[in-house]
């Protein structure tokens, strides 16, 4: 999951739940009516803890954000927020002679690891347990399963709480509940109550996707009907006084899948029209800082009640703070939101000040809006039926193997390819779904890894080929789980390349795989060596290679073989042969919205837009004076009294030393800067003589667009009589990758 994406409605929504909370506690209708003070505060107002979990599982529980560091973190970082606030309602405790009562240690340990050592403080050990259960539901059995677990937990927490009349009463459970509550006084807790929600807000951000506009209505509909179910829930429990408490209810699951998906179909429509202001970066800024102030809130508001209260002793003013609900319950609000904010203020300029941010030096760019609007167009010209391969071998072609592949299959792209087994490996644990096919050479021995992270292994050769059979055959002879487990493969065909795969005309091998007992072949490939040319002669020799396939794939139609997924066609292939018919077009280079040298000619040529842009900053600027040498060996000598700037990228970072001397610049105000002397392995110098305002802290550009100019990836690789599809692998050996969604 994305952390760089703007979630504007989540964060918004964070403020409206914290408030809620603060209603829990103040009751603000309570002076007004008991029965609206009640749906407020035990009906309307219980979505709020809920949405806290369902955010949290949101960013963490998704397989394409699930990773131990990413749980180590959250819950080490809800720890440490418990431990202060236990800090900090310490003196609150002393003063009520919380240290005095009977069986003190067991219940210590039973406030700690449950009830919260304050009475709203029960939810930070909740998010940390409920987050590691969850978690570990969700690695080992997937979110079905995971989700029934966490239902039956639920259940069990359902009927020692709003339910628990029916269990004490008819069902016979009072024995067991009693035993429950020696160990927590509720069941609203980490293990009955948090885990269901964390499993949900991770499984719709494993499977949601943007809402399309005329879908809004089926999701408000279904939120309401949910919610007036809810509501119909709660007054019934409540005339038969069937609760214990009355903080879960049946109805409180599907109403908050409902609400989730609304405030994120919100979110989407609100940075729609964010996007189009002239302040948007402000305005997001802002949004953004909900995300402290929420938490700060919920930490400091019963602080703030007790704040009021004796504000209210002190002035005299206990009938209109105190007794007057609505007014207390505001001034409670105005005080928590006022501290939250200054709080937050002060906690990120000291942040800022001892952090450095992801942008401080030089770093790739990745722009998902782009990435996604390429594989829409690429999709439009692909035959009917085609599905689109993503290649993202050499870590996406530099782009990052990550961010590109988990947004791709988060859009619907269910087919990979990579080079190597380790890349595949890499990939499932990245939790990408769908076919993953290993174009190059795995070493036989790794077998049982093929098997273990579903791969799909090219045959290379039939002598390769073989050994997988046998090297197969000894693996499922040691092991019971692969007893009836076949390799899954793709044959590649050598028409003309002369590089991997078996020979065209070498049929009776070819059919022979599909008779090997531990192999099955799930597809038949093939690789155009020249399909990036129209010249008559490259042309005609893409026909042949076309045609000596299909000569194959008749052939073994002809034997009876059922043929299995076919594929051609790479980024040329589909550019200039859009006609072949195929399951598959393994796309590289076009999907990310560059062609391999700037003077690649194709028949077709649709709206790519490059995904990646490279940038640094500029950190020192100096004055040298006519005459003078600049970096090593003396290479570049100042003609006239110049002004140069250091950028702090080299070689080390993928960007070539070919380039020195003048032969590469970067934009940096909109204008063109040549760089000058010898590009070094950390730094590199330009000359910023006609740049009018430059300073330190200036974002310089080597590969994308500043303000209308562009510089290409393959316009810089031709400069280095290259391609870009060379000089992109290149990058991101040690530059961070900041993603970018708008």
């Amino acid at each position: 999951m994305n952390r760089n994406k703007n979630y504007t409605g989540i964060d918004c929504f964070r403020l409206i739940a914290a408030l809620l909370i603060i209603a829990i506690h103040t009751s603000p209708l309570s002076s007004i009516s008991e029965t609206g003070d009640f749906i407020l505060t035990r009906v309307i107002a219980r979505t709020a803890v809920p949405f806290f979990f369902m955010t949290s599982g949101f960013f963490l529980i998704s397989r394409y954000s699930q990773s131990p560091e990413k749980l180590i973190k959250f819950v080490r970082n809800i720890l440490r927020i418990y431990g202060i606030a236990i800090l900090i309602y310490l003196p609150i405790n002393i003063y009520n002679g919380y240290f005095h009562m009977d069986n003190l240690l067991p219940n210590m340990i039973k406030d700690l690891l449950f009830d919260g050592t304050m009475y709203h403080l029960w939810y930070l050990p909740a998010a940390a347990a409920g987050a590691v259960i969850a978690w570990y539901l969700v690695k080992r059995l997937d979110f079905a399963k995971a989700f029934l677990i966490t239902v039956v937990l639920y259940m069990i927490g359902l009927f020692g709480d709003s339910y628990y009349g029916l269990s004490e009463r008819f069902l016979g459970l009072h024995n067991l509940y009693d035993l429950v509550f020696q160990i927590s006084d509720y069941t609203r807790n980490g293990i009955f109550f948090a885990p269901v929600f964390f499993v949900l807000g991770g499984w719709i951000a494993e499977c949601g996707k943007k809402e399309k506009p005329f879908l809004l209505k089926k999701i408000i509909f279904r939120f309401i009907l949910n919610f007036f179910l809810m509501f119909c829930e709660a007054m019934t429990l409540r005339h038969f006084h069937i609760q214990r408490h009355d903080s879960m209810y049946l109805f409180l699951l599907p109403c908050m899948f409902f609400l989730f998906t609304l405030i994120l179909h919100l979110n989407f429509n609100l940075m729609n029209k964010l996007r189009n202001k002239k302040h948007d970066n402000y305005l997001q800024d802002y949004f953004r800082t909900l995300r402290s102030v929420s938490s700060i809130i919920y930490i400091i508001h019963p602080m703030m009640i007790l704040v009021v209260r004796l504000t209210a002793k002190l002035l005299h003013l206990q009938d209109l703070l105190i007794e007057n609900s609505l007014i207390h319950y505001f001034a409670v609000c105005f005080a928590s939101i006022a501290f939250g904010m200054i709080f937050s203020l002060l906690y990120t300029n000291a942040y800022r000040i001892h952090s450095a941010p992801a942008k401080n030096r030089a770093y790739i760019e990745i722009n998902l809006n782009n990435l996604e609007h390429n594989v829409k167009v690429l999709r439009e010209i692909m035959p009917p039926q085609c599905e689109l391969m993503a290649v993202v071998k050499a870590e996406a072609y530099g782009h990052g193997t990550f961010p590109i592949a988990t947004h791709l299959n988060r859009i619907g792209v269910k087919a990979f390819a990579v080079a190597t087994i380790d890349e595949g490996i890499a990939l499932r644990k990245y939790g990408i779904r769908g076919e993953i096919l290993i174009l190059g050479y795995t070493d036989v021995c790794r077998v049982s890894e093929l098997r273990k992270y579903d791969l799909t292994q090219t045959l290379i050769c039939f002598e390769y080929a073989n050994e997988l059979n046998k090297q197969c055959a000894k693996w499922k002879a040691r092991t019971i789980a692969g007893s009836r487990y076949k390799m899954k493969t793709h044959i590649k065909i050598d028409t003309g390349m002369h590089r991997l795969g078996l020979p065209y005309n070498n049929l009776e091998e070819i059919k022979e795989l599909f008779s090997m007992e531990n192999i099955e072949v799930t597809g038949i490939y093939t690789h155009l060596c020249c399909s990036d040319s129209l010249l008559a002669d490259d042309v005609a020799f893409c026909e042949m290679q076309t045609d000596r396939f299909y000569c194959v794939i008749n052939d073994l139609k002809s034997n009876g073989i059922a043929i299995p997924k076919l594929h051609i066609q790479s980024s040329y292939g589909l550019l200039n042969y859009p006609n072949l018919r195929c399951d598959y077009a393994r796309i590289g280079i076009a999907l990310y919205g560059v062609l391999s040298t700037p003077d690649n000619d194709t028949i077709l040529k649709p709206d790519l837009r490059p995904v990646l842009s490279l940038k640094s900053k500029v950190i020192l600027i100096r004055n040298i004076c006519k005459g003078e040498s600049v970096g090593y060996s003396r290479t570049f000598t100042a003609k006239r009294n110049s002004k140069i700037a250091i950028l702090p990228i080299g070689y080390a970072d993928g960007f070539p030393r070919n380039l020195s001397g003048g032969k590469g610049s970067v934009l940096i105000h909109g204008q063109r800067v040549p760089i000058i002397g010898r590009i070094c392995m950390d730094q590199l110098i330009i000359d910023v003589t006609d740049i009018d305002n430059i300073s330190v802290g200036d974002t310089a550009t080597l590969i994308g667009e500043n303000k209308g100019e562009e510089l290409s990836a393959s316009a810089v690789a031709n400069g280095l009589d290259s391609i870009s599809n060379e000089f992109l692998c290149r990058l991101g050996a040690r530059l961070p990758v900041v993603v970018e969604y708008t």
